[in-house]
Order: C-alpha cells, then structure tokens, then sequence
C-alpha cells in the first residue's frame, strides 16, 4: 500500500517541479486587453463595387495577415472576421504602432515583367504566387539583397522566361516600382535569384517578411485603429487578482471550517490547482486575456466542487460504520463517476466555444479546459495522496477529523 502511495508521490511531486519550472522559465503571455497595444479594423473591398466578397477570399485574407503579423513578431494577436467584409486585428504590446499598421496593410505584389530599350514595361509574365521562399542576401560588394526560390513549376516558367528573352531586361517589380532590371545572358533553370535596391538591411527583411506572407488577395484598408494603454490592463489585473483573491480565501475557509482535516488537504490540493494550471498555460503558450482570468477563477470553483463530491461520499461511508480506509476508498470511486460527467459535459461546451468562437471566447474556453483537466488532476490524484499520507502514514483515522462524530 505505501509502496503506491510513495508512486503517487512522486507523480504529483514531478508535475508541480515541471509547473513550477515553466512558471518561471516561459513568461506569461498577455492579451491586449491585459498588456494593452493596438486594436485595428480592416475592410476589404472588390474591385466591382456591383461584386460580393465570397468567404474563400476573406479566409484568404485573414491568412496572409495572420502570416505577416506573426512575421512582425507579435505571437499574442488576434485575427478574426467580423462581419462579411471586416477583419478585426489585435497587437498586444507592439512598441511602433504606425510601422505595424503600414506592414499589414502592403500589397507585397511581386511581378516579372520584360523592359524595352526605353525603359517600358510589358505584361506580367510570373507574380509571387510562384514564390516559394524570400531571405536577406548579401551582393559581392556586401551590400543587402532579397534572394528568392521559386516554386517548381515557377522555376520551370521562369527559365522559359529567361530563355526565350536573352539579351533583354528583366524588371523585377514590387508593388507596381521596378526593383532592379538585369539583363539576361542566359537561360536560370535554378528556379532562384536575388533582388537588389539599394535596401537596408532592415529593408531587406522586411520586404522578404512581406513576400513570404503573400500578396493581400483582395484590397483592404483600415479603417479604424485604436492605441489601448497599458494602464487599463494593470487595474483589470488588479480587480481581477483581488477578485481571485477574495473567492479563493473564503473557498479555503468553507472548506477548513466545514470538512475540517480534508478540507486542509483541498485548500493544499487547490495551491496545487493553481500551479499546474499556469504552468499548463505557460507551456502551451496560451495567451491570458480577463475572459481567460474568469476561466480560470470558474475552473478554481470546479476544483472544489469536485472535492466536495468526494468528502460528501467519505462521510456517508464513514456514518454507515466504514472504516477510514474504507470510506476513503469508497469516496474516491464513488465520486469518480459524478466527477467525470460534469467535466466531460463542460469540456463539450468548451469544445464547441473554441471551434465556433473568436479572440476572447477562444481564450475563455483554453484556460476552462486546462482549468478543468486540472482540476480532476488535483481532486482524483493530489487529494488522494495527501489523505493517503495523512491516514497510512500518520494513522489520523478519527472520524471528527472528517466532520463525522464518532460512534
């Protein structure tokens, strides 16, 4: 019997060292009501005013935008559709709000066109929908360059291209400006080149971001930002902490005065809860916003309540004349099935908010189910092994340490 308690042990011992450890390792991501940051609303537009915008092409959008901003290096941002023709875009704790705001809204158009003597240029002949990859290069004389790849069958459209032109400029042009215009000495089977302009190597990586993320399928203008201060995320936080603190406190209390020694044990297995459950965030690197907080103080009450099923079921055990061990052993496997339909219900519904919900709701439903699996974590397995410990190895077996008089 010690021998599974001392196993137990070692399990809950191992994953709080793990939580702890990632608490402290991986910061803790802030959303943008939280951290504060910018808040932008782009509408895109076709070109025939008479035409709709069909869903494809705003999915579309939505991906090459979430593509250049996570380019940008924001990884907490939110990018959502609202409505048939608007994306909402959430950047928390970006430091140049206009720089941002101007990357998202670049065309990033890469054309391949051939230039006459006089410096015209003809149709486009290959776009950066055959681009497979754009990184900062360096010329022979150090300078920064874009060097590109294509495709496979843009590399194969690209030596037609330079095969059938030799002796003739080839204008790389980007956003409707010619980049550079080489002339073509010999058919390029590689499928790659580079691109120079005179950037600087901030240029350079930017212009290379842009072209990895694509063109924007559709035009799209902003038409609304909004700066939001960090001040408002330090008093929500702090609402929200006292709060968490006051709720936890007269949980802990109830539980103390009302189960007394496994009501000790709960308020140690609801630290514990705590633990488990920002380390979980933290390494899934899940980002925090208020509706993720009032996940996480709901998911606090679901950790209790399961404790409460099963020392409700060690009492009855124990007024029916069972012994400690018994009732303990009853309560546990009695509890376990009236514990696990209420969460899997829950975990249902959270389910079915991240699926079909957006920014915030996502967020709520995250922290609810980590806040849910550790909650029976805690209840099944760390309340086990401290009631384990406290009764086999401390031989507390009296019945008024349960809340039950004896007989």
């Amino acid at each position: 019997m010690r021998g599974k308690i001392f196993m137990r042990a070692l399990l809950v011992l191992v994953v709080l060292m793990g939580a702890l450890f990632i608490i402290k390792k991986e910061p803790m991501k802030l959303g943008l009501d939280l951290k504060g940051g910018v808040y932008a609303v782009l509408e895109a537009s076709p070109e025939n005013p008479n035409e709709q915008i069909d869903s494809e092409t705003m999915d579309s959008l939505i991906e090459v935008l979430d593509r250049r901003i996570n380019g940008i290096g924001v990884a907490e941002s939110v990018v959502q559709k609202a409505g048939d023709n608007r994306v909402i875009i959430e950047l928390p704790g970006i430091k140049d709000t206009q720089e941002a705001i101007n990357m998202i809204g670049k065309t990033a158009l890469l054309e391949f066109k051939i230039m006459d003597e006089n410096g015209n240029l003809g149709e486009t002949l290959l776009t950066g929908g055959a681009l497979k990859k754009a990184q900062v290069g360096y010329g022979q004389l150090g300078d920064p360059q874009i060097n590109f790849e294509l495709k496979p069958e843009g590399a194969v459209e690209f030596a037609r291209i330079t095969r059938e032109n030799i002796g003739r400029q080839l204008a790389i042009v980007l956003d409707g400006k010619v980049q550079t215009a080489p002339v073509i000495k010999t058919e390029i089977s590689g499928g790659s080149g580079s691109i120079s302009g005179n950037y600087t190597v901030e240029e350079a990586q930017k212009t290379a971001m842009l072209l990895n993320s694509g063109a924007l399928p559709i035009k799209a203008e902003i038409v609304e930002t909004r700066t939001v201060g960090a001040t408002l995320g330090d008093e929500s936080i702090a609402a929200s902490l006292i709060a968490g603190k006051v709720g936890i406190v007269l949980i802990m209390v109830f539980m103390l005065l009302f189960y007394r020694m496994p009501g000790l044990l709960a308020d140690i297995a609801l630290i514990c809860f705590g633990i488990i459950n920002f380390g979980v965030i933290n390494f899934i690197g899940a980002t925090l916003t208020l509706p993720g907080i009032a996940g996480f103080i709901l998911s606090t009450g679901m950790a209790v309540d399961a404790n409460v099923i099963i020392f409700e079921r060690i009492k009855e055990e124990l007024r029916f004349g069972n012994t400690v061990r018994g009732a303990i052993t009853a309560g546990f496997s009695k509890g376990f099935i009236a514990i696990f339909d209420s969460n899997l219900t829950t975990l249902i519904i959270t389910t079915i908010l991240f699926i079909f919900g957006t920014g915030p709701v996502k967020g709520f439903a995250v922290t609810l189910t980590i806040g849910t699996l550790a909650s029976m974590f805690t209840a099944i397995t760390i309340t086990r092994v401290l009631l384990d410990i406290f009764v086999e190895v401390f031989g507390i077996k009296n019945p008024r340490l349960f809340g039950v008089r004896g007989k």
